[in-house]
């Protein structure tokens, strides 16, 4: 894997682009070898664009980087030649590019770094010709390239990341018509404002095989994410008192969080009943999920997803939500684990978990997650993308 740190000499190394390999035992664990082209079809020339924030994969908390990071190594198994344009520091099996000096994990969304580094990534992108060129870019950034994906020759294609507002419903109604939209979960299209009707659902992906499964569980629940209230950590100990089993925290304090973390969590946290792990990563994050006899995800609000679901199911870890956003769609009620109204109703489904089994948790989010699969419908959607475009070219 070579990396460039600019985009001035671009164009050579795009021209020179050669599928990145893996392991031979790491591909087949996906049904195919390294570098393998799909049959019938020559490689996609993806050009993939991450938030310039967090490296890829992030070190510690970074949930979009987190999928990027997935989808591109996928998408570089299966053949593809992918170019990941991404902050300083990222490390993949695809061509790396980072455009900016250093990282910006403090300043997540400012301005200036996102149009910096799109700007820095679509002038690369433009001056790929002849074999370097691409078919497709997909964005996972927040606005900056979507507003002026009609400026670039190469289509695009947008990850819908974030929960629709009034003011983001009235930026995608004026430009969804530049690029091919992709929403993580159904919940979140319906959000959607109207006339964003041909929108493709896509799951984000898990490396399902990249995660213990653990049949024999310890004795306490979960609960990791953000310290908001949106976020319930407070119900979550609510939950957890009530059904008498202790509980584990985990997660990041970002700023403006600090109040409410010591108002409403840092005062149950004993050491005992209640732990705190601050933020965690790697293989410890993994083992943590894989132990826990139940996820709780007491969430109040129209979340897209919900990442922490979905590494729980993996795990063979039922996972206990109220019914807000996408966790209808990831928690099959009786299943998977429950669908449950309030903290009182999710103290009493801990004492249900006994009729979960750990292995159908972890078989549907293989199916319907898994990021061979994810990979594959994305394929799907780069086709579609880029085919008005070759269809013009003939044209001419």
């Amino acid at each position: 894997m070579q990396s460039i740190t600019s985009p001035s000499g671009l164009t050579e190394v795009l021209a020179d682009r050669r599928p990145r390999r893996f392991p031979p035992e790491r591909a087949r664990q996906h049904g195919f070898l390294p570098g393998q082209r799909r049959e019938g079809r020559e490689p996609l020339r993806v050009a993939m664009l991450a938030p310039p924030w967090i490296s890829v994969p992030p070190p510690g908390y970074g949930g979009v980087e987190s999928v990027v990071s997935v989808l591109t190594e996928a998408l570089v198994r299966r053949g593809n030649e992918v170019t990941l344009f991404c902050a300083p520091g990222s490390l993949s099996g695809a061509q790396v590019v980072t455009l900016l000096d250093a990282p910006h994990p403090d300043e997540i969304e400012r301005s200036l770094y996102e149009v910096d580094h799109v700007a820095g990534a679509f002038a690369a992108i433009d001056q790929a010709r002849g074999s370097g060129q691409f078919d497709v870019v997909h964005d996972h950034c927040g606005f900056t390239a979507l507003g002026m994906a009609d400026r670039l020759t190469t289509p695009l294609v947008h990850t819908l990341h974030g929960q629709f507002t009034s003011a983001t419903s009235a930026f995608y109604s004026r430009h969804e018509s530049k690029a091919t939209l992709v929403a993580i979960s159904h919940a979140q299209r319906a959000m959607a404002p109207d006339g964003l009707d041909d929108v493709a659902v896509i799951p984000n992906p898990i490396d399902v095989q990249g995660w213990p499964m653990q049949e024999r569980k310890e004795d306490y629940l979960l609960w990791i994410g953000r310290m908001t209230v949106e976020k319930g950590p407070h119900r979550a100990i609510a939950a957890a008192r009530a059904a008498g089993v202790p509980l584990v925290l985990a997660g990041v304090i970002q700023p403006g969080q600090q109040a409410f973390f010591d108002r409403h969590v840092a005062p149950h946290i004993d050491g005992d009943r209640v732990r705190f792990l601050g933020e965690i990563g790697g293989s410890f994050k993994q083992s943590v999920f894989a132990g826990a006899r139940a996820l709780l995800v007491p969430i109040s609000w129209e979340e897209p997803f919900g990442m922490v679901m979905v590494e729980a199911l993996a795990c063979g870890t039922p996972v206990i939500a109220f019914p807000a956003g996408a966790a209808s769609e990831l928690v099959v009620d009786g299943r998977t684990g429950f669908l449950v109204k309030d903290e009182s109703a999710m103290a009493a489904a801990v004492e249900r978990l006994g009729s979960i089994a750990a292995r159908d948790c972890r078989a549907w989010v293989a199916k319907h997650c898994d990021v061979d699969v994810v990979a594959g419908a994305y394929e799907s959607v780069y086709i579609a993308a880029a085919r008005p475009r070759e269809e013009t070219m003939a044209l001419v």
